[in-house]
C-alpha cells in the first residue's frame, strides 16, 4: 500500500501523521542546497538533516522502525523536490513492505 503524506508549499513545515501505524513527526525545510527532512517516530529520532531527492528512499537503514520506503516523486519530471511544489508537483510517499 502507498500512502501520500499531505504537504504544503511552504519553505519550512512540521507535521505529525500516522505512517505504518506509528505516530511520525516530519519537519521539512528548504535551504539553498536543497530540501531537508527530520523524522521522529514516536519519541525516537530516526532521521536528522537528510537531503530529499527524487525517487530516492529517505530511510536507508534496513533496521528502521518504519519497514517500508519513504520517498519523493516528481509528477512532472525527474527534479529533486523544492518547497514551492510540495503537495502538488512533489509528493511524499510511504510504501509499506506488503506492497
Amino acid at each position: 500500500m502507498i500512502y501520500t503524506v499531505p504537504l504544503q508549499p511552504t519553505a519550512a513545515q512540521s507535521m505529525t501523521c500516522p505512517i505504518a501505524g506509528l505516530q511520525c513527526h516530519i519537519w521539512l525545510r528548504q535551504l539553498s542546497t536543497g530540501l531537508y527532512m527530520d523524522l521522529t517516530v514516536g519519541t525516537e529520532a530516526l532521521l536528522r538533516g537528510v537531503v530529499c531527492q527524487n525517487g530516492t528512499n529517505i530511510i536507508r537503514n534496513p533496521a528502521s522502525l518504519l519497514p517500508g520506503r519513504l520517498y519523493f516523486t516528481d509528477t512532472q519530471g525527474a527534479d529533486d523536490p523544492t518547497f514551492s511544489g510540495l503537495g502538488s508537483r512533489f509528493l511524499l510517499h510511504y510504501e509499506d513492505d506488503t506492497s
